[in-house]
């Protein structure tokens, strides 16, 4: 198989964006796993390396057709000049990172890349949307709700709900809600991670069972097991993570950001990846926000970067992978005992 070629986006060029990418392919082996493509400036990318004196070479390309194997790559989408101001959030710097995400999204839908890597930015204000997903998806022309999965090496952590105010979560969590979820996430589990039968951990809202446990979170997860999706709980948080309860399973669903997100950045400390599943297209991100407080430093740490690379690669190979291999299914050679059993009540008068 040819090298796939992964875009990536530079973020805020006044965060640490241009910082963890020339660091990460200063290592040469990275161009041995793929052909990276970055979006951004060949201006800005040069003042880094200066600034921090990395020694990465690029090439700069008008479009992502260009690109070879051998070198990092960069597509030239931002021709204004734009003044780096380490740690500060500029109009320009919000302009230039709204540029660099578009062509990326552009290049993603016209296939010109196999998978694209989002590095942080404030979307609030270069967005004007709570995340770089609620952007990514209408502009990729997808149905359906994507399913937000935190992950790393060990631990997969889908959430149900995102970027809700608390007050909001409980009336969120229906039956139907959790129920679609769970089969995002089972789905998922096995075509871009390649589990056979998963083993899927589903948390609690309440810290004591109430109401949305029993009316909705509870039914959902008996359903799924009817359609022979392998599904427990729910758990208690606390006590899930507290005893590492994780690590019997192959992946959880939370119910709300913080619930997912606070013990997984524990666990995963600087290696946590974003996947949007539930997608055509593979987009990932790094799991850590713009980090003004440290920008120009030279201290960025680039394991949750290269993480999100590695991850973008894996789950275009295992789509592959799984795709070819049901794409011709064997006729089933047994008779399930519900169909008898289906066949036998639609009988009844």
């Amino acid at each position: 198989m040819d090298l796939l070629k992964i875009g990536i986006t530079h973020g805020d060029p006044n965060g640490v964006g241009y910082e963890v990418i020339l660091k990460a392919f200063e290592d040469p082996t990275m161009m041995e796993l793929c052909s990276p493509i970055v979006y951004g400036s060949s201006k800005m990318a040069s003042y880094h390396r200066k600034a921090m004196e990395l020694t990465t070479n690029y090439r700069t390309i008008k479009s992502a057709d260009e690109s070879m194997h051998d070198k990092l790559n960069l597509v030239e989408c931002v021709s204004e000049e734009v003044k780096i101001d380490w740690g500060q959030e500029t109009p320009e710097s919000i302009l230039s990172a709204k540029k660099s995400l578009d062509a990326g999204i552009k290049d993603l839908a016209k296939g010109k890349i196999d998978a694209l890597v989002v590095n942080p930015i404030n979307s609030k204000k270069s967005l004007g949307t709570n995340s770089q997903i609620e952007y990514i998806v209408p502009k990729m022309g997808q149905e359906g709700e994507p399913l937000i999965i935190l992950v790393n090496e060990d631990l997969r952590i889908g959430l149900a709900t995102t970027n809700l105010p608390i007050s909001e979560v409980a009336s969120n969590i229906t039956k139907e809600l959790v129920l679609e979820k769970i089969r995002q996430l089972n789905i998922s589990l096995k075509r871009d991670f390649r589990f056979t039968q998963p083993r899927i951990a589903v948390l609690a809202l309440n810290p004591q069972p109430d109401k949305e446990e029993e009316n909705d979170i509870k039914p959902a997860i008996d359903e799924a097991n009817e359609e022979q999706i392998i599904a427990y709980g729910p758990f208690n948080a606390d006590e899930f993570f507290g005893e590492t309860n994780y690590r019997h399973y192959d992946a959880v669903l939370a119910m709300y950001d913080e619930q997912g997100k606070t013990p997984f950045k524990v666990v995963s400390k600087d290696e946590g990846v974003i996947f949007v599943a539930n997608l055509s297209y593979v987009c990932t991100s790094p799991c850590q926000n713009v980090q003004y407080s440290i920008a120009g430093k030279g201290v960025a740490e680039i394991l949750s970067l290269n993480h999100a690379i590695f991850s973008a690669i894996d789950i275009c190979k295992n789509r592959v992978f799984y795709d070819k291999a049901h794409e011709n299914p064997l006729p089933k050679l047994y008779q399930d005992k519900r169909e008898d059993t289906k066949k036998i009540n639609n009988n009844v008068e």
